[in-house]
């Protein structure tokens, strides 16, 4: 007796057959939530620590800092200031006609000695050895009146800014004092820094 022909399996049905082409799916962006809250964590940078008060202690007081741990260094420090006044006046001073006579000889005298005692003038301010103090003085007639530029130097173990600061702000009063019985409306302002150096804070310089 004949076999019967075995019939084929049916094929597997078959995925429906998708018009146009099939988009790949896009790629994950790595993102912070794929890097873990860890590494967004690690990626912030540390805020810098605040500048501390160095003459208050942890319990508010004033108190002079303790040096003694510090190298000895040579240690510059420039300051200026700046005396405005008339131009009339201006040109009085440098023609040696003020009532006070040789003002811009005194005002150099007067910087140089409270640049040497402003230790005892600023309460907590180190005694210092000062090598050296220079004043410059120079009439600028686009202010009108004068510049004033003080440079003080030591070997130490703290810096010399108060010294400098002290030393143009007494020389612009003391130009003030020998002026006034010509002009009292006389300006004395933009004291400050204009550069230091030596010791651990390094090199500063004003930016204007």
């Amino acid at each position: 007796m004949a076999r019967k022909p075995v019939k084929k399996a049916k094929a597997a049905r078959r995925a429906p057959k998708v018009k146009g082409k099939v988009k790949a799916k896009p790629k994950a962006s790595v993102s912070g939530a794929a890097l873990g809250k860890n590494a967004v964590k690690r990626s912030k940078a540390r805020p810098a620590a605040k500048p501390k008060l160095s003459h208050i202690d942890r319990r508010g007081q004033a108190h002079m800092v303790d040096v003694s741990a510090k190298a000895q260094t040579e240690r510059v420090a420039v300051a200026e200031g700046k005396v405005i006044m008339r131009t009339d006046t201006l040109d009085m001073v440098i023609e040696g006609n003020a009532l006070k006579g040789d003002v811009l000889g005194a005002a150099r005298l007067a910087g140089i000695l409270a640049a040497k005692r402003t230790h005892g003038l600023i309460p907590l301010c180190h005694p210092l050895p000062i090598t050296k103090v220079e004043i410059d003085i120079n009439p600028e007639h686009t202010l009108p009146g004068f510049l004033v530029q003080a440079t003080v130097k030591v070997t130490g173990q703290t810096g010399v800014e108060m010294e400098a600061l002290t030393a143009v702000s007494i020389a612009c009063l003391t130009i003030y004092d020998m002026v006034k019985a010509v002009e009292r409306g006389m300006r004395i302002e933009g004291i400050r820094v204009l550069e230091k150096s030596g010791g651990k804070s390094g090199h500063y310089k004003a930016e204007f």
